[in-house]
Order: C-alpha cells, then sequence, then structure tokens
C-alpha cells in the first residue's frame, strides 16, 4: 500500500472520536467513571466485526471450496490432522449417548431404594458407566424431589382446608 493509503486506514480506525466533546462521559472528581455510567456509552456498533476477522475473511474468500477440497484430499491420503479437521468439522462430538435401562416405577419417595439398586446393579454389571450412573441418579433425584414437593403440597391443602373448616 501507499504511505498515503496507510495514513488513511490509521486515520479510519483511530480510537480518538472526531469531536472530544462528543464522547465525553461524566467522571468523579478523582477522575473515576460515576458509578452505573459506562465509560463507552455508545459502545460497539451492532454487527461489528473484529478487524481480524475481517482481513482473514478478505484473504479467504475465493479460496474457500479450494481449501475445503485440498483438506479433503490431503484427509483421504491418510494425512492425520486433515483428517481431524474434516471429523471435528462434519461430525459434532459426541457428549453423550442414550442409557436404556430398566427401572422399577418410582410412585413416592420410598421407591426410590429399588430405582437406586437397579442403577448400581447396572453399573456394577458394565451395562452403564460410573459416570452415566450418576446422571441417571441425578434425574432419579429430581423426580423423586418433584414427587417429594407435590406430596407437601396436597398435605398442606389438606390442612389449610382442615384449618379453614374450623375457624
Amino acid at each position: 500500500m501507499t504511505e498515503n493509503g496507510m495514513v488513511e486506514l490509521e486515520r479510519q480506525n483511530s480510537p480518538a472520536p472526531d469531536n472530544l466533546l462528543q464522547k465525553q462521559v461524566e467522571r468523579t472528581p478523582e477522575g473515576h467513571f460515576v458509578k452505573g455510567q459506562s465509560g463507552n456509552p455508545a459502545g460497539r456498533g451492532v454487527g461489528c466485526r473484529n478487524k481480524a476477522t475481517q482481513i482473514a475473511e478478505a484473504l479467504l474468500d475465493g479460496d474457500v471450496e479450494a481449501l475445503t477440497r485440498k483438506a479433503v484430499s490431503l484427509a483421504l491420503d491418510g494425512d492425520p490432522s486433515a483428517m481431524r479437521l474434516c471429523f471435528d468439522r462434519i461430525i459434532a462430538p459426541r457428549r453423550a449417548r442414550p442409557v436404556h435401562l430398566d427401572l422399577p416405577p418410582i410412585a413416592e419417595a420410598a421407591d426410590v431404594t429399588a430405582a437406586m439398586a437397579a442403577v448400581t446393579a447396572a453399573v456394577v454389571g458394565g451395562i452403564i458407566t460410573p459416570a452415566e450412573g450418576a446422571e441417571v441418579a441425578k434425574v432419579v433425584d429430581t423426580y423423586v424431589r418433584a414427587i417429594e414437593a407435590s406430596d407437601f403440597d396436597r398435605r398442606l391443602r389438606v390442612l389449610e382446608a382442615d384449618y379453614a373448616a374450623e375457624n
């Protein structure tokens, strides 16, 4: 680029506002920002992207298809890095697998013992991993808490109705 072009680019990207009075914010006598007031009230513009991202997009704009074909070609030739790149982009990493486990029905809090025994047996038997067993146990615990909350609410309503009938 020419020196003139560089000067224009620097002026265009200058962090200083055109009018110094335009973007001044209130400060305390010590020079600190007033509590609850942003140092940059205008903030970054909506849709404004990082300059490095814009430059990278401009450089790759016409070559994306060629680069993709090259990466796939290298992967097919056995390049481990290219294979990893292709698989990371094509197939999302698997976070967890579905767990199929026969649990006895849980109708009340007392039924949790049989359910947890089934989860423990599945972990010990190698049907599910210990981490999967812990996740299933969390689900069972949450379900039992919901049952307890519902039962508490039901009992409270009965007590309130009895109290209202007496008075």
